[in-house]
């Protein structure tokens, strides 16, 4: 047992919770090292929603309400930390959800849509079709969900899907701890936020920008200055760290 007093006692609980969830075979092994990865950088920005992060979520949710077809991408990871932050998000934009798995099986893609499902999210079902230029198993995707997307977000996302649906004209948003990585500099915007902080803020926006400043904001942002400030905040905050 984990005390609640413990200092890092959520950060213990969900290195738990993804431990339980390869066990249920949602997660895979090597996801908990993505995990791991991203919570590195979590404590770089501080465990918390930057501004320039706000800003992005802002954007995020313009992008999803301005969308002909917005669809989010789910992996594991994301599967496993967020099912219900996805069903709110999904409620408040009216975009479509796809599971896409580099480590994909039958098994996960059913197991994965279960768990979805549990938390209300209506999850888009069918064979897929090796759509993307890629030689691994994350080309697979339906051609009515990411196939016809205008818009997709992907949460915790590898960087050569990222680039590959740049390539094909997408408008990619991606969530991304590390504003350094493939998928960070490839998108066409990024958050660098923990998807468990992002999803809500995209949400909460979703709901609150009227259809005019969702046309003003879908433009107005520069994603290299957003990395940039991501950026500048972590290099901050290492400053301060022994004053």
């Amino acid at each position: 047992m984990i005390p609640h007093d413990h200092p890092r006692y959520r950060s213990l609980k969900v290195r738990e919770h993804l431990a339980r969830c390869v066990k249920e075979g949602i997660l895979s092994l090597e996801g908990l090292t993505a995990h791991g990865r991203g919570e590195a950088f979590d404590y770089l920005i501080g465990e918390r929603t930057t501004e320039s992060a706000l800003q992005a979520e802002r954007s995020a949710a313009a992008l999803l309400l301005i969308a002909r077809k917005p669809v989010i991408s789910v992996n594991g990871n994301t599967a496993a930390l967020a099912p219900g932050g996805i069903a709110l998000l999904q409620q408040a934009s009216n975009a479509a959800v796809e599971v896409n798995l580099f480590h994909r099986t039958d098994e996960r893609v059913r197991k994965i849509t279960c768990l979805l499902e549990k938390y209300g999210v209506q999850v888009l079902k069918g064979e897929g079709d090796r759509l993307l230029p890629l030689s691994h198993d994350r080309a697979f995707c339906l051609k009515e969900g990411i196939g016809a997307a205008d818009v997709v977000l992907v949460p915790l996302e590898d960087g050569d899907r990222c680039q590959a649906l740049r390539e094909m004209g997408k408008t990619v948003i991606a969530i991304d701890l590390n504003p350094l990585s493939r998928t960070a500099m490839c998108a066409s915007l990024t958050i660098v936020d923990e998807v468990t902080r992002a999803l809500p803020g995209i949400t909460q926006f979703c709901r609150e920008l009227t259809k005019e400043e969702a046309q003003i904001f879908s433009t107005k942002y520069n994603n290299r200055e957003i990395l940039r400030s991501a950026i500048q905040e972590i290099h901050s905050r290492l400053d301060h760290a022994l004053d």
